[in-house]
């Protein structure tokens, strides 16, 4: 299968490029600069130009591309970084998948989202059928995938990754927090009892290939593992799996200061579930937080 790829050098990306080229797959890459190499293909979201010649023959695309949403304080200047890098990239790959004589289409178009679509859930589960939640990046995630609008009214079959916390030595969350517990500093944050939706790095990507293979989904598909775990319940496993305490909590007003709106993604939970995936037959190969964190690390 030929695949066009958009935020293949990311964290996800990465993974997800390996993979597709050890199953024998034919990859392209879009990228923003000058192309060094035959599989790289040039564009400029930012001003809408893609040349729709360039996904002839390409069967599917597949589109990670958006800023670290805990890269930095959500200033109004972020805010908008964020929304462009994810609105204006999806939807310059929309409208030039639809710009294509039917027929040459790419049959297949999985793009990015997030498990912010639900806001905060509290205790209540949540799978794809609920309501977008309240705040900024609940309403990033829904213009986020509006912006596919273009494709799915061509035909494409369009999936939205609705993706937690992908669990990774090498980068995400757990990059970091493994850092702080080895250095004895790890600790719940604010109540604790807030949800996690995580998933395993190995099971985002394979997740991710199931559902490029399964030509019956399309929709929103939560990318989170069958057993989301409370901020406390994460922490004492981590702490278990790096052999360190984790006695020091950081209270929730101390976050606050520190990152601003930002915090609110931190203090606030969602209790998402894999419905599409679990009733699809997909198979978690690390289906507890124990599992992810041990293959994690």
């Amino acid at each position: 299968m030929r695949i066009l790829l958009a935020g293949a050098s990311g964290f996800l990306g990465t993974a997800l490029r390996e993979r597709l080229a050890a199953d024998g797959h034919d990859l392209r890459r879009l990228v923003r600069r000058t192309p060094q190499s035959g599989d790289e293909i040039p564009w400029k979201p930012s001003a809408g130009h893609l040349d729709p010649a360039a996904l002839r023959g390409v069967d599917a695309v597949i589109n990670l591309a958006g800023a670290s949403i805990g890269g930095q304080r959500w200033t109004a200047a972020y805010k908008r970084k964020l929304r462009s890098s994810r609105v204006d990239t999806t939807g310059t790959l929309a409208r030039a998948i639809a710009a294509l004589p039917e027929g040459e289409r790419p049959s297949v178009m999985l793009n990015g989202s997030a498990k912010g679509f639900y806001g905060d859930t509290g205790d209540t589960p949540v799978e794809e059928d609920a309501p977008p939640g309240d705040g900024f990046l609940s309403d990033l995630c829904r213009v986020w995938e509006a912006a596919t609008g273009p494709a799915e009214d061509a035909g494409v079959r369009v999936v939205h990754l609705r993706s937690g916390l992908p669990l990774d030595k090498r980068g995400g969350l757990l990059q970091p927090l493994a850092l702080l517990f080895k250095a004895g500093l790890g600790g719940r944050i604010g109540s604790g009892r807030q949800y996690i939706p995580w998933i395993s790095l190995a099971d985002w990507v394979s997740a991710t290939v199931f559902l490029l293979e399964r030509d019956d989904i399309s929709g929103p598909v939560n990318m989170v593992a069958p057993a989301p775990a409370t901020n406390a319940e994460f922490t004492r496993d981590l702490a278990a799996a790096l052999h360190r305490p984790a006695l020091i909590p950081v209270p929730g007003f101390a976050i606050s200061v520190v990152l601003g709106e930002f915090s609110t993604e931190i203090l606030t939970g969602t209790r998402a579930l894999p419905g599409v995936l679990l009733r699809s037959g997909y198979e978690f190969a690390h289906p507890t937080l124990p599992a992810a964190l041990e293959a994690a690390l």
